[in-house]
């Protein structure tokens, strides 16, 4: 395992974070899967193999963060995946303890993660941090304030890092993913709502999913180590625009 170049992924054990393992491993790194939940790591390991590993880790937590760090003796390619949205609601009577968490996982566990990993990072050729942000974090919508504010936060992050790591080799990737339906995300967001989760998607005719945005991470990070994806916005052809979403079918024109 040390002989490959390794990823190391947060929010590895489901969604976007497990396709971003699965991507990377397919395209020649080690991938340790991170997160809270040591059930959904090890069945991301399990599914692929030796080349994985899992590491039980809590963004929020520097001990944890730190402690997950220490036990790498070769870091390449960092993607700060964990994060997500908590509740649907308008400013003037949002919850504030949601706010704060999500300020917490997408905004200072991205920092604690950057700054525990870069000193690993530096000693990579190939050296890479990719954050996974939103189209959120740069376009506003009703009811999303909350979650609008941390991901712009996040972003905000990752364009600050790439000036102030200007002169070294150390990429710096932001990908601003707009709708992806995976198992967990609105179902968070909802608070356990299975039919408010699936009606996010109603309709929507071939949405984003987590191998799509696995697919940006590995484009981004597989270029030469000269060229920088800054920002990568992503979103399914049903979505103009966060506030301009097609619901219906699309005639793809698909070959025979």
């Amino acid at each position: 395992m040390s002989q490959l170049p390794v990823a190391l992924i947060t929010g590895g054990g489901t969604g976007i974070g497990a396709a971003t393992a699965r991507r990377l491993l397919s395209d020649g790194y080690a991938v340790v899967v991170a997160g809270r939940r040591r059930d959904r790591l090890d069945a991301v390991v399990t599914e692929l193999g030796e080349a994985a590993s899992a590491v039980q880790l809590d963004v929020t937590d520097d001990t944890s963060v730190r402690d997950a760090v220490a036990g790498l003796t070769r870091l390449d390619v960092l993607v700060n995946n964990a994060g997500g949205a908590l509740g649907l609601g308008p400013v003037e009577d949002g919850d504030l303890a949601e706010w704060e968490a999500m300020y917490a996982t997408n905004v200072l566990g991205t920092v604690r993660m950057v700054q525990t990993a870069l000193p690993l990072l530096r000693r990579s050729p190939h050296a890479t941090v990719v954050n996974i942000s939103s189209i959120a974090g740069e376009r506003v919508y009703a009811g999303g304030a909350g979650y609008v504010a941390a991901k712009h936060g996040e972003s905000v992050v990752s364009e600050t890092l790439r000036l102030e790591l200007n002169g070294e080799h150390v990429r710096v990737v932001d990908i601003r993913p707009g709708m992806v339906q995976t198992e967990e995300f609105s179902l968070t967001r909802l608070h356990g709502n299975r039919e408010a989760a699936d009606k996010v998607y109603e309709g929507v005719d071939r949405p984003l999913v987590a191998d799509d945005v696995a697919a940006c991470v590995a484009f981004a990070v597989g270029l030469p180590q000269h060229v920088n994806i800054d920002t990568l916005v992503v979103k399914p052809v049903a979505q103009a625009a966060p506030h301009l979403l097609h619901r219906g079918p699309i005639d793809w024109r698909e070959k025979p």
